[in-house]
């Protein structure tokens, strides 16, 4: 048995989570097959549409009606971002707060939506936004089966830190649907380059 087998075999999820983080690729040298900068975010998830954060009646009254991507981004200029999870420490602690606290500062810039998506149901997403009190300023979209971020390839495996099929955390600045600015974090459990400080100096 190989010296990387010992050390997966006998360490915790969290151990064998710094382990990936360790190997990973950095970000500038990954390649995506769906997105880069230039890439038309539209076409990518063409066939795919988002549940915007709501609550179990307000579902039942829409008739759970979802969003298509098209509506999101066309004919306007968007920041989003995306994140492991709802709840979860960097995302509840850092992530959503460094968008909310630049919240004038991006309408200042003529952004017409900052929009925080996850690979969860839209009734979690809406009770997390609740709980941040950022539901009033920032767009919450759920991605419940992780369509989106798997046909952008931003979709990532947390099995090891007991997450399961979640998403890289990252951010982008998309005008009419085309990428302008794209950051993905080199680990997830990671915030450097995809918070709101950093994509306001990219637009």
């Amino acid at each position: 048995m190989s010296m990387a087998s010992l050390i997966l075999k006998r360490s915790s999820p969290y151990a064998i989570r710094s382990v990936i983080d360790s190997l990973r690729i950095p970000t500038s040298s990954r390649a995506y097959a769906s997105v880069a900068v230039g890439s038309d975010i539209v076409s990518a998830a063409q066939d795919v549409s988002l549940q915007k954060a709501r609550t179990w009646d307000e579902g039942v009254s829409s008739n759970f009606a979802t969003t298509p991507i098209k509506d999101i981004f066309k004919g306007k200029k968007v920041v989003i971002f995306g994140l492991p999870g709802a709840y979860t420490g960097v995302c509840s602690n850092q992530h959503v707060p460094s968008y909310k606290n630049n919240i004038d500062k991006f309408k200042a810039k003529g952004i017409d939506s900052v929009i925080c998506v996850a690979v969860n149901d839209p009734y979690v997403m809406n009770g997390w936004a609740e709980k941040l009190q950022a539901k009033d300023v920032i767009e919450f979209y759920g991605d419940f089966d992780g369509s989106f971020h798997k046909s952008l390839d931003l979709g990532k495996d947390l099995s090891a830190a007991l997450l399961g099929p979640r998403s890289e955390r990252w951010s982008a600045y998309v005008e009419d649907g085309r990428i302008k600015a794209l950051n993905v974090e080199e680990a997830p459990s990671k915030m450097k380059v995809s918070g709101g400080d950093v994509i306001l100096g990219q637009i």
